[in-house]
């Protein structure tokens, strides 16, 4: 309990340090906006003993559209440590206490599953980010699994390529890129299937149990696999768009699990992160 206090306190002192800096980013449409969110993950998954490995590299293409699997609240932090990104989430996250706040600070599109006539003002939402210039990562599966799966990729959000094309003349792709998302080591063991679900957040399970859980455990290793990018244009089908991440992001996974978890330093010795 000692340890999960001290990240608290920890984290509430971050979130008040780079707090000021976030909003005057927000108010006048600064880069700051981007490289806030990015540097706070970074020293946040430091703080928690998170461990990343990259395979494969980030496509530096813009606009891009990412497609991933979801296992755990933790993904958040684990992608935007890795590089500045804006997230799609349902929209029950906005009205979270505190993460909801915090998810809003990060410019996130939230969007209504339940209503699909609302699909279209999300997928133009997201059109405008990715016009923007930001990288837009989208949990295709449309929910969180047990982190030993992937569930079957959703399409209709794929839909904001051919809004982002239809709203540019400055634009013809847009390069959509898989990305994998494996946790392989809980508490500097080695995570089987049966112990992935100490990681993994699904189902009715309840989030502060679940967080105190994690924090204590005092490290997570996680494998985060980039696929190939595409470009695709306006004549691409949104549904083989899906399908094809999906198949690269199942292959991805499967590897990364079965692979043995690298020997990676001590969470307290790896430096902490330049400010930018």
């Amino acid at each position: 309990m000692i340890r999960v206090a001290l990240i608290a306190l920890a984290f509430f002192a971050l979130t008040l340090l780079l707090l000021p800096f976030q909003l005057i980013g927000l108010a006048f449409d600064l880069r700051l906006q981007r490289s806030i969110p990015h540097l706070y993950h970074r020293i946040l998954c430091a703080l928690i003993g998170v461990r990343i490995r990259e395979v494969g590299v980030r496509s530096t293409a813009s606009p891009a559209l990412i497609l991933s699997n979801h296992v755990s609240w933790l993904d958040i932090s684990v992608v935007s440590a890795l590089s500045p990104v804006v997230f799609v989430a349902k929209s029950e996250v906005a009205g979270w206490p505190l993460l909801g706040w915090l998810a809003k600070l990060q410019r996130t599109v939230f969007i209504n599953r339940q209503a699909r006539h609302q699909t279209g003002a999300a997928t133009s939402e997201i059109a405008g980010r990715l016009l923007g210039g930001d990288a837009v990562v989208l949990f295709a599966e449309g929910t969180s699994s047990d982190g030993n799966r992937v569930l079957p990729f959703r399409s209709a959000l794929v839909g904001a390529v051919h809004h982002a094309l239809g709203n540019t003349t400055q634009h013809t792709s847009i390069t959509v890129q898989p990305m994998s998302l494996a946790y392989i080591g809980f508490g500097g063991v080695p995570m089987g299937r049966a112990l992935r679900e100490r990681v993994a957040w699904y189902g009715d399970a309840d989030l502060m149990p679940h967080l105190m859980r994690v924090l204590a455990s005092g490290a997570v290793d996680v494998t985060v696999s980039w696929g190939e990018a595409v470009a695709y244009d306006r004549r691409a089908d949104r549904k083989a768009i899906a399908r094809e991440a999906e198949k690269s992001v199942r292959r991805m996974t499967a590897a990364a699990l079965r692979a043995a978890p690298p020997a990676m330093p001590a969470a307290s010795e790896q430096p902490l992160p330049e400010p930018a």
